[in-house]
């Protein structure tokens, strides 16, 4: 049975594991350069709190996750959530996971009174991509550019 919940620090393995496979899938190992440790400080010590992570489990066992945070729109003058990650282990992709999760996320996104859910896929992901437009009806954003600041 699929249970979509709210993370808990005693999740943080379990998490970091994820992320992992994500790097993985994505040829994105090299730039996994986190800890555990910075995991519970910025999830969940509630003075450096900064995002949040929905876990989806089939019968006790993780098999994906969503780690997302607020922003927020000056156009809209409202918030919105950004979705930094969204991972579904392959054996259990097309079964509703995604969209569970998405179900979830558009819940905490109407009790914060958000504007909009944003995320970035890379261009090479044509499944996931084909996933956000023709299961959820999401829009790619073309004419933006997303640019990126590592040292300061």
């Amino acid at each position: 049975m699929l249970k979509i919940r709210e993370a808990l620090p005693t999740d943080v393995s379990g998490i970091f594991s994820l992320i992992k496979e994500i790097a993985e899938y994505e040829k994105l190992t090299h730039l996994v350069t986190g800890s555990e440790e910075l995991l519970v400080k910025y999830l969940f010590d509630s003075e450096y709190k900064v995002a949040s992570v929905l876990l989806a489990e089939w019968e006790s066992r993780l098999i994906g996750y969503a780690l997302y945070f607020f922003n927020f729109s000056s156009f809209l003058t409202r918030p919105g959530i950004y979705l930094e990650d969204l991972y579904v282990q392959t054996e259990m992709r097309n079964k509703g996971v995604g969209k569970a999760i998405f179900e979830e996320l558009k819940n905490i996104a109407r009790k914060q009174d958000c504007g909009r859910i944003e995320w970035s896929v890379l261009n090479w992901n044509t499944s996931s991509i084909e996933f956000y437009e023709n299961s959820l009806g999401a829009v790619p954003m073309d004419e933006w550019t997303v640019y990126r600041l590592t040292e300061f």
